[in-house]
């Protein structure tokens, strides 16, 4: 096996991405989770707690449109109703 073709091939294979945080009290939380999937260039987001604990995560895929995102936005909202900060987390495709 040659490994000097796959690790010559291993960095166009690594595709890069770029991960933003985001500090947002509850009540603005499940606006910002509505226009971060709008944005469309968006692979996971993560929103974690005061406490550094990571209270959802969910990956988000090209297509993915309303009904499927129903039940996510349902629990971003009772997230919201419980939290008073938290740190939304974006993980975006480059």
């Amino acid at each position: 096996m040659d490994f000097s073709k796959i690790i010559y091939q291993l960095p166009r294979r690594m595709k890069s991405k770029k991960t933003d945080t985001f500090e947002v009290k509850g009540d603005e939380l499940l606006k910002r989770i509505k226009e971060l999937v709008k944005e469309g260039n968006v692979r996971r987001i993560s929103i974690i707690g005061k406490d550094g604990v990571t209270l959802l995560e969910f990956p988000l895929t090209i297509g993915v449109v309303g009904a499927v995102l129903l039940p996510v936005f349902t629990a971003v909202g009772a997230i919201a109703a419980l939290v008073t900060e938290c740190t939304i987390k974006v993980d975006r495709r480059s």
